[in-house]
């Protein structure tokens, strides 16, 4: 019975709903960052009462990663263009540059957050990490399938890390957001590289 109440009081809300609760949770983000953004604050940007955030989604770091999870614009095992170099291309090409700027920001904040909260860090890597893991073992195993990548290429345990890093690491080490040109020359000149597999 409990959990048939708990469905209908889910149920309240609507897509478009959800939506608009996740854009100003991000918006509030960037504004404050995660430490002083609160669920009053939730509340008051959306019009929301505590009680259904807190019901819908538990808490902050849930609805913060929530969020986080639907701003992104697809996942790697919806790609499946043919090729591994086409597979990692089109995975930078669903952001325009303007958008990864932006995430690039939004990320590195919550990132330093995750290093003193750790419901945030359980959050994340149970709805952000594991999933994305499962989209680039999905793109490497039809590599692997095609004759481009050996199955047993060390640098294959570490295609995440790499794809990150770049992301990551562009800002921090030249003081410039990344962009699609800067991201699909990094998978052709180090990733492909590192796999085996080809660059063109």
């Amino acid at each position: 019975m409990a959990e048939a109440v708990a469905t209908t009081r889910r149920s309240r809300i609507t897509p478009e709903r959800e939506a608009e609760l996740y854009e100003a949770v991000l918006d509030l983000l960037r504004e404050v960052g995660y430490d002083a953004l609160t669920m009053d604050a939730v509340a008051a940007r959306t019009r929301s009462s505590k009680a259904t955030l807190y019901r819908q989604w538990g808490g902050k770091a849930e609805l913060v990663v929530k969020a986080l999870r639907h701003s992104k614009p697809g996942h790697g095992e919806d790609i499946d263009t043919g090729s591994l170099r086409g597979d990692l291309h089109a995975l930078v090409a669903m952001e325009d540059d303007c958008a990864m700027e932006r995430n690039s920001a939004l990320m590195r904040g919550v990132a330093m957050a995750m290093h003193h909260n750790d419901d945030l860090r359980k959050a994340f890597r149970e709805q952000m990490i594991d999933p994305e893991m499962g989209g680039f073992h999905q793109i490497i195993r039809r590599a692997i399938d095609r004759g481009e990548v050996r199955p047993d290429c060390p640098a294959i345990d570490f295609l995440l890390h790499m794809m990150v890093g770049g992301f990551a690491t562009r800002a921090l080490l030249d003081d410039q957001p990344p962009t699609q040109a800067f991201l699909t020359s990094y998978i052709d000149a180090v990733v492909l590289p590192a796999l085996g597999a080809p660059t063109s």
